[in-house]
């Protein structure tokens, strides 16, 4: 009989999770959070509402695992390459201001959880100020990624603080937790938690790179599934054996894999299994035993639950005050108010801290009142108060070594948008007036070409680096200084020695020949005669778009309204290339081959990516 209950329990909070994002479609409720809505109708049917739902034996795994994935997936959404980049943006620098913003947060909320002991409502103040501190990267993202605002030094301001959020304070609960109960850990415990950390990292990033490895990661095997999960109950065993918590194992999972840079269709099958499956049933299962009748008949939450609410706001509205010192005061205060949403991390620290008698039911639930409340009310607001977001400037180029095969390239790039510039060292013979009187574009003399006469003159402030001078040995030091400096930045270096293409080529540089370009257009003449001819006619622009945008992710071709004259010859999924029809899906992670007026092809890439 037990097992009929779970199974009816189960059918129903599974049939909830489906039937959801539906709702929320045909409603046209695309403020509404997913997660948010799950957790609302969780209430309606569990111990506020109808009370369909028995929390079994059944229910309660599944809703553990979905606590643990989620937490992965929150390591796998930090951007280290954000962290690590020194690149600037103009005269802000993201990163720094992140920090600073981020320290105020938590002195601002630390400020706010010692003033709830002496009221009475917690006597755990560390612990509070670790939660109001949270910020939900779930809902900042899709939010700025929607507004085209993540390429922007504000957008990437503000993710910055995000992300700096959601992985101290992760970290921070999860010491907290350890060191705070009975059965905790001895910090040198952690400590070894961290060292394993490192050691699995520095395992599994070159054999992540091995040939045999990467092709066990098709047809059946998968191999990068089953790492990924392997990696996960591995670290939240060892969390669990050295006294830490396990949200922190699997926090730390998803870290390691975000550091791989695994493939974007690898993310895609992680995200579809964690918020297709257990992500949901954890959030239906929140609402369901969200009891609002107790909560409210309790008189202290007439009290804590406006005070949680003002928490939350002030403790990053007061500190985003610093960006006014960079932004707009409408930028400066809508970014508070975006940083105010917080959910996954706050669910997690009030699940865990109620489980170890920490805190109370009422606070717990008060919290997880709160965090919905946010996830609703902040996206809204900032969409209201929301800066204008400046038309999206094409790639900038910048191209070191002038000769015959650059500027041709140069001046055609120039001709589709791009923003090239060129460094030559000074020559007598090609004056940098001539040059840019000839073929329109800036031409950068430079006094001997050297790395800190590029750094001087700002040409790694760019998107692609292309390093065409007649000194392999130049070229290859200043690709492989550009990439230390932003490992995100795409390099291309001319070079004729094998032994340094392949050196470059590990590194993650493209290295590309005379030799190898002469190899490749001649074959492309004799078996793709007609494609070659379109890449090289006048007019028309040939470029590469990647589908970032999951409003369009699945959504059939023939309906994306922004088409124009461009015409997608192409879709690469992964490993596969796919030819398309009005019909065919395409999918977020989709590189697009598209042709067409570079005017058409910008409008794509300014809403796909």
């Amino acid at each position: 009989m037990e097992n009929h209950v779970s199974l009816t329990s189960l059918m129903i909070v599974v049939t909830i999770s489906f039937l959801v994002p539906i709702m929320i479609n045909r409603l046209r409720w695309t403020f509404v959070p997913v997660v948010v809505a799950e957790i609302v109708a969780g209430i309606v049917v569990g111990k506020t509402g109808l009370n369909l739902v028995a929390d079994d034996a059944t229910l309660q795994l599944l809703s553990t695992l979905g606590l643990i994935y989620l937490l992965f997936l929150s390591g796998l959404e930090v951007d280290f390459g954000m962290l690590t980049s020194k690149q600037r943006q103009g005269n802000v620098n993201p990163l720094k201001i992140a920090v600073a913003v981020f320290v105020l947060i938590l002195a601002v909320s630390a400020m706010f959880g010692m003033w709830m002991v002496p009221l009475g409502l917690t006597d755990q103040p560390y612990l509070m100020a670790i939660i109001i501190a949270t910020i939900s990267l779930s809902i900042v993202m899709p939010v700025l990624k929607e507004n085209h605002m993540t390429s922007t030094p504000y957008g990437q301001t503000v993710l910055l603080i995000a992300v700096i959020s959601d992985f101290v304070t992760m970290i921070l609960l999860a010491v907290f937790v350890s060191l705070s109960t009975d059965t905790g850990s001895h910090p040198l415990l952690i400590f070894t938690l961290f060292l394993a950390f490192f050691m699995t990292y520095h395992i599994l990033k070159p054999l992540s790179k091995v040939e045999w490895f990467q092709k066990l990661s098709k047809g059946t095997v998968q191999i990068g599934t089953r790492g990924a999960f392997t990696l996960i109950l591995f670290f939240v065993a060892l969390s669990e054996s050295v006294g830490a918590e396990n949200i922190l194992g699997a926090f730390l999972a998803g870290a390691i894999l975000s550091l791989l840079a695994p493939k974007p269709e690898l993310v895609h099958k992680l995200d579809s299994f964690g918020y297709g499956f257990l992500i949901p049933i954890f959030m239906v299962m929140v609402g369901v035993n969200l009891d609002l009748r107790a909560l409210f008949s309790d008189p202290s939450v007439l009290l804590l639950v406006p005070y949680l609410l003002v928490a939350l706001y002030a403790a990053k509205i007061v500190p985003s005050l610093m960006l006014r010192k960079w932004f707009s005061w409408r930028e400066t205060l809508s970014s508070g108010v975006l940083l105010s949403s917080t959910l996954s991390l706050v669910i997690a620290a009030a699940t865990v801290a109620l489980e170890l008698d920490l805190i109370e039911r009422n606070v717990h639930d008060a919290f997880i009142l709160v965090a919905v409340l946010t996830c609703v009310i902040s996206p809204i607001l900032f969409n209201r108060m929301k800066p204008d977001v400046p038309e999206e400037l094409p790639p900038k180029i910048s191209i070191v070594g002038v000769n015959g095969s650059t500027i041709p390239v140069g001046l055609e790039l120039k001709k589709e948008g791009y923003r090239v510039t060129m460094y030559s060292r000074s020559q007598p013979k090609l004056t940098p007036q001539a040059v840019q009187e000839e073929v329109k574009f800036p031409m950068v003399e430079l006094d001997q070409m050297e790395l800190s006469e590029l750094e001087k003159h700002n040409a790694f402030d760019t998107d692609v680096l292309v390093l065409a001078t007649g000194t392999d040995e130049f070229n290859r030091a200043v690709a492989q200084y550009a990439k230390e400096q932003d490992d995100r930045l795409r390099v291309i270096v001319l070079t004729d020695d094998p032994s340094i293409q392949d050196e470059l080529t590990e590194q993650g540089i493209t290295a590309f020949s005379s030799l190898f370009a002469t190899h490749t257009l001649l074959k492309g003449l004799i078996v793709f005669p007609a494609s070659v001819r379109l890449l090289t006619q006048k007019g028309d622009s040939i470029q590469e778009i990647t589908v970032n945008n999951e409003r369009y992710n699945e959504l059939l071709l023939r309906h994306l309204p922004f088409l124009g004259d461009a015409l997608v010859l192409r879709i690469y999924r992964g490993e596969d290339s796919v030819i398309p029809h009005g019909d065919t899906q395409i999918k977020s992670g989709d590189r697009l081959l598209v042709s067409g007026s570079p005017e058409h092809i910008q409008q794509m890439r300014k809403e796909l990516e």
